[in-house]
């Protein structure tokens, strides 16, 4: 099969992310004696920098972390929404979702705490080496990538007569920023310096002085910042309004990030690690547990066979997740049912040789679903075309308007971290303009509607659909990947784990292969759409493959020949002790580097 590049085989350390200057910033640190963590926090704090418009310090990120023994944990950094929040608050605004832009639509930023919480634990390097290229290139500058350059044309008459603060930060003089022009954001250099230097004010210990960090982030004067803006600031929204938000200094303080057991399954001889149901990582798991009964090597990779099996499959895990997926600390998600491989059976017998058009959530356990009254068939909402709203990701015709930012990291003792950093996106929320950074928009994804796993209450994490995925094999780390694309995510990572797993494909050339979505349900964006039957593809995907998925049925729209997806991937061999890195040449921007 065609590959763009090699894969990469050594036995130091290996990077990939969605751009090159985290994946270096990532290898600098491991050439310097760091671990696969130091690595990847560095890496992570310059993707805010690099890649604003896909995220910021004001964002989430889910992490896995692999030791070398093959414990899987979870780190959690998905913030809840303010305590305020309420369906009562919401609905008595006059609205029936929660705006995709502006500060009602703000949780508290869990970033900068699942970061810092996985150094203090299990890295080497204090938080001012781990800041200092972040620092750096915010303050001396960076080029700035096309995306984000479009990006900001797109939101500039918006900053300049709505949103002045983000107009400051983000337009130079009379003009957007240029694609290659040097940009510098020298707020936010200073608000990181400030956070390091109160940070060892407060002792010489490395543990002590990562944890200062996070009350001065938290409880400090970022978020002082942070609850004066969001409860003062009266900014347009995508409800076409100004509103205050609900995000004060008690939500900040009281929230901590937290390590979570993993939810795992096994599958062709492999062991797959997901975040719980706060993310979408699950549906991966279902539809593995689903595609256990199918011979998917016997229909050949990307057959008509294959691909039909495999997105009939994610409609059916994708409609469990609007019925069932939430917090668990707040609603009773039945995960061990869902995940069974009794109920798996059931779901598989529903998949036909033609293509559904219909949301089928289950009934495991013997419960009765219930689905928001917007995600059936025929309920999906209007366009909305308000600028910087909802996720900045893939649209149905392939075309790109952005996407999330990944990144994986294994060093040479076998160490694994794949993390899936997004939100507070620099057009999503206006920046404030004391710190340099923006918001994130998050608690659109949870519906204002009583009743539901996902429906709209003080204090919960909402839904997000950044997954993160780890593979261990025989107990020991074995692959990290992941993608940014919002409800694509695990669709594309679903199909590169099976071309991993069923073809003998290396990690580079799986990466290349043609790719594959369907858009059959609600998005988790605002405006909550859902295209029934829609399965957009890759145009290299032979042509007599596209016919036989429409005589199946689907509705198959042929995109650009790469368009879809922006994995990459990390793995390690047991037996030879080799490591391998791969990322994916989509969006012209991420690497792998390794030796």
């Amino acid at each position: 099969m065609f590959t763009t590049r090699p894969e990469l085989i050594g036995t130091h350390g290996m990077v990939a992310s969605t751009h090159w200057l985290a994946s270096a910033t990532g290898m600098a640190v491991l050439e310097r004696g760091g671990n696969a963590v130091d690595a990847a926090v560095a890496t992570g704090f310059v993707l805010q920098v690099v890649e604003p418009h896909l995220n910021g310090p004001g964002g989430d990120v889910p992490i896995l972390f692999a030791a070398p023994s093959g414990s899987v944990d979870v780190y959690c950094g998905q913030g809840p929404t303010p305590g305020a929040a309420s369906l009562e608050h919401y609905l008595g605004l006059g609205l029936d979702l929660v705006p995709g832009t502006g500060l009602l639509a703000a949780v508290v930023p869990g970033a900068f705490g699942a970061w810092t919480l996985l150094l203090e634990r299990e890295g080497t390097w204090s938080l001012r080496d781990v800041l200092e290229p972040a620092i750096s290139y915010a303050e001396d500058g960076y080029p700035v990538l096309p995306g984000t350059a479009a990006t900001i044309r797109t939101v500039e008459q918006m900053f300049r007569d709505e949103w002045p603060t983000s107009a400051q930060t983000w337009l130079a003089g009379s003009s957007a920023p240029a694609a290659g022009e040097r940009w510098r954001n020298p707020v936010l250099a200073a608000t990181y310096r400030r956070v390091v230097e109160e940070a060892e004010a407060a002792g010489s210990g490395r543990e002590q002085q990562i944890a200062a960090a996070r009350d001065a982030f938290y409880r400090g004067f970022v978020a002082e910042a942070i609850a004066r803006f969001a409860t003062t600031s009266e900014v347009l929204d995508t409800s076409g309004r100004r509103h205050r938000g609900l995000l004060d200094g008690d939500d900040l303080a009281r929230w901590e990030p937290t390590v979570e057991p993993p939810l795992s399954l096994d599958h062709a001889g492999v062991t797959v690690h997901k975040t719980g149901p706060w993310g979408q990582g699950p549906v991966m798991l279902q539809q593995l547990q689903v595609l256990s009964g199918v011979d998917l090597a016997g229909m050949g990779h990307l057959s008509v066979d294959w691909v039909h099996t495999v997105v009939e499959s994610a409609k059916l895990a994708f409609a469990d997740r609007e019925a069932w997926y939430g917090d668990p600390d707040h609603v009773d998600v039945p995960v061990e049912a869902l995940l069974s491989s009794e109920y798996a059976a059931e779901r598989r017998a529903l998949i036909s040789e033609t293509a559904s058009y219909d949301l089928r959530p289950g009934s495991p356990g013997g419960r009765t679903p219930r689905l928001p009254a917007g995600a059936s068939p025929g309920g999906a909402r209007p366009a909305v075309t308000s600028d910087g709203a909802g996720e900045p990701t893939v649209l149905g015709d392939g075309s790109t308007r952005g996407d999330t930012c990944h990144v994986d990291v294994v060093d040479r003792d076998g160490r694994m971290v794949s993390a899936t950093p997004s939100g507070g996106w620099l057009q999503s929320s206006p920046t404030i303009p004391e710190l340099g950074f923006c918001l994130g928009s998050r608690a659109q994804m949870l519906w204002l509607e009583p009743g539901l796993a996902s429906s709209m209450a003080g204090g919960v994490r909402p839904r997000t659909t950044l997954t993160p995925s780890m593979v261990t094999r025989d107990g020991r780390p074995w692959l990290a990947f992941g993608t940014p694309g919002g409800d694509q995510q695990d669709q594309w990572s679903l199909a590169y784990l099976l071309t991993c797993l069923h073809t003998g494909l290396d990690l580079q050339a799986a990466i290349d292969a043609p790719m594959f979505s369907t858009e059959h349900f609600p998005s988790s964006f605002y405006p909550r759409q859902a295209t029934p039957g829609r399965l957009v593809v890759e145009g290299r995907l032979p042509r007599e493959v596209v016919e036989g998925l429409r005589a199946r049925g689907h509705d198959v729209q042929v995109g650009g020949d790469w368009t879809q997806g922006r994995l990459s991937a990390v793995g390690r061999d047991a037996a030879t002790g080799f490591l391998r890195g791969a990322a994916n040449p989509r969006g012209m921007q991420g690497y792998a580097v390794g030796r």
